[in-house]
């Protein structure tokens, strides 16, 4: 039998997730400023999610073996513990250096070592949560990483702007065209990423395991092979709601990775009639986008409370589809409208999409996850998020000339159009309920 999991306090629970916050923050300023960088560096257009690359190939390798291997290891700083600090340190080391590139290799190959980085601090991370709180608290554990999504977002995609409200030059860049707002932007966050996770190490410890999970995961099959084999086992164990869930994540995630490589293009084109990485309309463009996207990932932290009442009451499918349909329509609105303050109306759509898109598709898989596999479930669940990213990667630049007209508005409304089938998709699910489950993000079904 495993220790029993004491209750913990309010506070208490959101010392254990303030890691989030740094995480993800550093996944904020990737959203928000790795195309306007590439585009200062020397990249076209019709290149750019090539050189996004590195997210999904990273988290396709990385989530699953790390899930995997947090499941069976032990050290004196417990199993989860290790992954997400030494993640936590070389992400913060590459958020340091990535704005003083000096060419188009050296942004892409920093964002190849901060994506693996923050793909190992990521999984054990949420398995931690789950090892941690008893079920009763799983609900609010994993709301809370949500808050922090929301919170960390926010402020990644604001603090260029708000380094201009306190009086910093938006026009003031360096001999590579990179603004200082930015520079600064990932510095700041370099010292969020290492410094939120220090935080919580220091205040939260992993439980200890009873002597029959330590023999338990002493006997399991070590290595390369075992760790391999483990997640194959799994996939071939996959339960019907996560095979099912695939679908609904290819056309949401496609999306959305249309919408972080485009949104500043599509900006520029709209408001200014350009795409000219050199003109400060461009830069204008770039601090509009951390603007309106500060204020969608506002809104999904304010709104990551209020949905968990919404599903508890009409269920996780409903809600994640009302979601994905508010988000469809206002992507595939927001290249038709040109006046600014009119830019945020959609946002508040986008806002509850992503907030949902980070609680209610793991809320539909908590029935159906045994507990003793939580990590390497995580891990191939998340697959499904990176490889719909790949497949937008080597896909769009294929028609992104003949069929979308080499126009980046028309990215947008693909993107809208691509989350309105993932809202249909996500109807057709059926859910499962295994007693043996784990609660994951969002308490169980009901």
């Amino acid at each position: 039998m495993s220790h029993p999991k004491q209750l913990l306090s309010f506070w208490q629970i959101v010392s254990m997730n303030f890691g989030f916050f740094g995480i993800q923050f550093s996944f904020g300023l990737q959203q928000s400023n790795m195309s306007p960088i590439y585009r200062y560096l020397g990249a076209d257009e019709a290149s750019l999610p090539y050189l996004w690359l590195a997210g999904p190939m990273t988290g396709l390798l990385v989530q699953p073996i790390i899930g995997a291997m947090s499941d069976r290891t032990l050290t004196r700083w417990g199993r989860r513990t290790p992954y997400f600090l030494v993640g936590a340190v070389i992400c913060s080391i590459a958020l340091f250096f990535m704005p003083f590139s000096s060419a188009l290799w050296m942004a892409a190959g920093l964002l190849w070592i901060l994506d693996a980085a923050n793909n190992v601090t990521m999984e054990p991370y949420r398995a931690f949560v789950s090892d941690k709180l008893d079920p009763s608290q799983h609900s609010l554990g994993f709301l809370m990483q949500s808050a922090f999504t929301g919170l960390g977002q926010t402020l990644s995609y604001l603090t260029p702007s708000l380094l201009v409200l306190f009086g910093m030059d938006r026009d003031w860049v360096n001999d590579k065209s990179i603004p200082y707002i930015t520079i600064i932007a990932f510095i700041l966050g370099s010292i969020f990423s290492l410094g939120s996770i220090l935080w919580t190490v220091s205040t939260t410890k992993e439980n200890p395991l009873s002597d029959a999970e330590r023999d338990e995961i002493m006997k399991a099959p070590k290595g390369v092979k075992a760790t391999f084999q483990e997640i194959i086992d799994a996939v071939r164990d996959m339960p019907l709601t996560m095979k099912q869930l695939a679908l609904v994540k290819l056309f949401q995630w496609y999306a959305m990775f249309c919408y972080w490589q485009y949104i500043v293009l599509s900006l520029s084109t709209t408001l200014f009639g350009t795409t000219d990485e050199k003109s400060p309309l461009f830069r204008e463009a770039g601090l509009i986008n951390g603007q309106i996207g500060g204020f969608y990932n506002f809104v999904a932290f304010i709104s990551a409370f209020m949905l968990v009442r919404f599903t508890n009451r009409y269920g996780p499918k409903l809600v994640h589809a009302i979601c994905l349909t508010l988000a469809g329509i206002g992507m595939i609105t927001l290249p038709f409208i040109h006046d600014r303050l009119l830019l945020f109306v959609p946002m508040v759509g986008i806002g509850l999409a992503w907030a949902s898109m980070m609680g209610n598709p793991y809320v539909m898989l908590a029935g159906c996850i045994p507990a003793h596999r939580t990590g390497v479930y995580m891990g191939i669940f998340n697959m499904f998020i990176v490889i719909p990213m790949m497949i937008q990667i080597f896909t769009l630049p294929l028609f992104y000339d003949s069929w979308l007209l080499g126009n980046p508005e028309n990215v947008i409304r693909l993107a809208g159009v691509f989350l309105l089938i993932a809202a249909l998709a996500v109807m057709f699910v059926k859910l499962e309920n295994n007693k043996a489950a784990a609660p994951i993000a969002g308490g169980t079904i009901h």
